[in-house]
């Protein structure tokens, strides 16, 4: 038998559920309050540091500002972009940054997936070697351009190395001052630093893949070659996506390697896009022009980005 509650027992139980509600919408709207100020100080710096220096770079692109001048810059419209279309330091620039990315993406995301094979191996000392293999990563890439650019002069410990094992028949190289050498060495020393780093993340996904797979490849016969197609790099699709996308862009992003080891040279041999906004606006102060090259730039990554993206999206 069913029993109803009387009126009496609903007024009386009207004022709990009421306040009860009253209590969890204050408390939700405190949370709320909480968070935003929270989340506050992330949003005032990503707007300034970020945000604004953006829409001014868009901005200033189409104006011939200076980054010391009485006068107030000007709308020149697409003269920035037709100037930079005409000179052929520009060209040799994007040359030179489409020449690293070519050669370090693939290089740099290959070796980086054999370390990650090998130190993902349950052996002794896997440990020891993943912290050997990290310590460039946390080492500061200014510390690093500066220990390399000692190495590779011309008295330096590489041309020594080589001498050595070559019975003193090896010609010292000048490395960072011939134009042919110059930007391999950049590439090498880049490789070495960078390496480790997206080796983590190789690590991380092979560590996603369920060991049962390998156990059932191997029940059906697969070797080490066959697991490795059909059942490692599967499962590593969106991990091999996210680590293209990052070197690529770290690669059109190259800069401290070049300000700190060759300045560009020699011959413009190792001059990128990102050195010479920054040298075309903070040591010929035309910010306008600078704005320009960063747009450029942009676009650039953003086509490149895109084409990787599409290129390695999963087909059904």
């Amino acid at each position: 038998m069913t029993t109803h509650p009387t009126a009496p027992a609903l007024a009386k139980a009207r004022p709990e559920v009421h306040h009860r509600q009253v209590r969890r919408s204050r408390s939700f709207k405190g949370e709320r309050a909480a968070a935003a100020w929270m989340i506050s100080p992330a949003l005032v710096l990503f707007t300034l540091f970020l945000i604004i220096p953006i829409v001014l770079a868009f901005g200033l692109a189409f104006t011939n500002t200076r980054l010391i001048s009485p006068r107030p810059g000007q709308f020149v419209g697409l003269e920035n972009f037709a100037y930079l279309f005409s000179d052929p330091v520009f060209w040799a620039s994007v040359r030179n940054t489409f020449y690293f990315a070519i050669v370090v993406v693939p290089v740099q995301a290959g070796v980086a997936l054999l370390l990650a094979l090998l130190v993902n191996a349950k052996v002794r000392g896997t440990n020891f070697f993943r912290t050997v293999y990290f310590l460039p990563v946390v080492t500061s890439m200014v510390v690093v351009s500066l220990l390399w650019r000692f190495m590779y002069e011309k008295d330096g410990l590489i041309n020594q190395f080589l001498g050595t094992i070559s019975g003193g028949r090896y010609d010292p190289i000048d490395w960072l001052n011939d134009p042919v050498w110059a930007m391999p060495a950049i590439m090498f020393m880049s490789i070495w630093q960078g390496v480790a780093f997206h080796m983590v993340i190789w690590l991380a996904g092979l560590q996603t893949i369920p060991a049962e797979l390998y156990e059932a490849a191997e029940i059906d016969g697969a070797n080490k070659v066959q697991q490795f197609r059909f059942v490692t790099w599967p499962g590593l699709r969106q991990t091999a996506t996210l680590i293209l996308v990052t070197i690529t862009i770290a690669s059109f992003s190259l800069f401290t390697q070049i300000s700190v080891m060759t300045q560009g040279g020699p011959l413009d041999s190792t001059t990128t896009v990102v050195y010479q906004a920054v040298r075309t606006g903070y040591q010929q102060l035309q910010t306008g022009l600078a704005s320009a090259i960063s747009l450029v730039f942009f676009a650039m990554v953003l086509i490149i980005s895109g084409i990787q993206r599409y290129l390695t999206r999963e087909r059904s």
